[in-house]
């Protein structure tokens, strides 16, 4: 019943997250009655996605011909204080606060088992290159599987960073079972003072 490009469209966009086959459905019909101009801006945008870079640092995203992200980069920012969060809007979200003047390792989704995969553990163990560190925060959001996770990157931690002689957490600030992402500047600001 539906043409194959509306097909396509749907199956594509229903795997993104908190986007079902239903609202993949509306997604395709709401860009087909915006017109050619508009659907083609639409796929330009998504495919100039493809020129962002991985920080090698922090493995952030980043646009540009510096062989390092803005945060990396910047000569103002402490290389001996380390936070290490779940994803890139959680990175976004702690910058807004004007609190934390260190850097950055972004370690990718977590396993509500808990367990780190071996891609994150690689990224772990960048560590002991970029060390030695005062501090290290480990930042992930205080929920059940975040706490089970936590676990793992500070027993990680230990065999990657070498000495380092401060490993700490936010502050439960944050509510129990809310997201990094989604708190607002105060709050995140609160989490950073009250860590432990």
């Amino acid at each position: 019943m539906l043409p194959d490009p509306i097909k396509k469209f749907v199956q594509v966009f229903s795997s993104l997250p908190s986007i079902g086959p239903r609202q993949a459905t509306r997604l395709a019909f709401y860009l087909l009655g915006l017109g050619r101009g508009q659907i083609t801006e639409v796929a330009k945008t998504v495919a100039d996605l493809t020129q962002l870079k991985t920080c090698p640092e922090c493995f952030n995203v980043y646009g540009g011909g510096n062989p390092l992200c803005a945060v990396c980069s910047h000569p103002g920012r402490r290389r001996d204080l380390l936070m290490i969060v779940e994803k890139e809007t959680d990175l976004m979200s702690l910058e807004k606060t004007k609190k934390f003047y260190g850097r950055y390792l972004i370690l990718g989704t977590l396993d509500k088992s808990g367990l780190l995969e071996q891609a994150q553990k690689l990224k772990l163990r960048t560590l002991a290159r970029r060390g030695p560190f005062a501090e290290i925060i480990v930042a992930v959001n205080p929920t059940i599987y975040g706490d089970l996770s936590c676990e793992a990157i500070f027993q990680e931690i230990k065999n990657a960073a070498g000495h380092t002689p401060k490993i700490t957490r936010l502050g439960r600030g944050l509510p129990t079972g809310g997201e990094i992402e989604f708190a607002d500047e105060e709050t995140l600001g609160s989490a950073l003072d009250n860590r432990g």
